[in-house]
């Protein structure tokens, strides 16, 4: 392992120091260093991808309907870690999510068998599975609060809002497809709601673009 990886291990991983020396040796000749495109999945909910460390780039975990319909739970970004797609070695984990690479990302895997057999051997790694997954099911069911109680117009506002501030710019490069796919609705849905926000001058929208222009009232539709 490259010195810059196990930098980087040691500072997302909490239970780094807690390891004994055989642990970290086992831990580091594990790990494997994988590279993705923008739109590759990555975990398709039906295997067992291991433990996800983000070196670069952006994730989203998204569940699929069988209608095929897609909500995205939350992203992951750099020094994010991702246990869901060891979903497998958790009992009380009965849906299937699945991780594409929203841009070109580097990450770091850890196959599930060894993150569970240190998980077994030292509490450190447990009480970190344990804090981790927690976390991540919050997301997941403030996701589910969204889509169960909050109308169109609120989560769209929201969506874009946060797209904003993770691309750090209010000039948002997304199709209404996208849109749709992220919040688990139909593309139709989106554009008459996305010309509803233009004609009352929260947004302007031109081919494969969506730009904010009224960021307050935007805030108060999302609540």
């Amino acid at each position: 392992m490259l010195v810059k990886d196990l930098e980087f291990v040691k500072e997302v991983l909490p239970f780094w120091n807690d390891l004994n020396a055989e642990e970290k040796k086992y831990m580091q000749e594990k790990l494997v260093d994988k590279c993705y495109l923008e739109g590759q999945i990555i975990h398709d909910g039906e295997d067992c991808t291991g433990l996800l460390l983000v070196k670069s780039g952006q994730l989203r975990i998204f569940i699929l309907s069988e209608s095929g319909k897609e909500i995205t739970l939350f992203r992951l970004f750099e020094y994010d870690v991702c246990i869901l797609s060891s979903s497998c070695i958790m009992r009380n984990i009965t849906f299937n999510i699945h991780v594409e690479a929203e841009k070109n990302s580097e990450i770091l895997v850890m196959p599930s068998a060894v993150f569970k057999q240190l998980s077994d051997a030292n509490p450190a790694v447990k009480a970190f599975e344990a804090e981790i997954v927690s976390a991540r099911l919050s997301d997941v069911m403030w996701v589910i609060e969204q889509v169960a109680f909050m109308s169109m117009d609120k989560r769209l506002a929201s969506f874009l809002l946060e797209q904003a501030s993770i691309e750090g710019s209010d000039e948002l490069s997304i199709t209404h497809d996208t849109i749709a796919r992220n919040l688990g609705t139909a593309r139709e849905v989106i554009s008459r709601m996305l010309k509803y926000f233009e004609n009352e001058g929260l947004v302007a929208l031109s081919r494969g673009r969506v730009a904010l222009r009224d960021r307050k009232r935007l805030m108060e539709y999302a609540g």
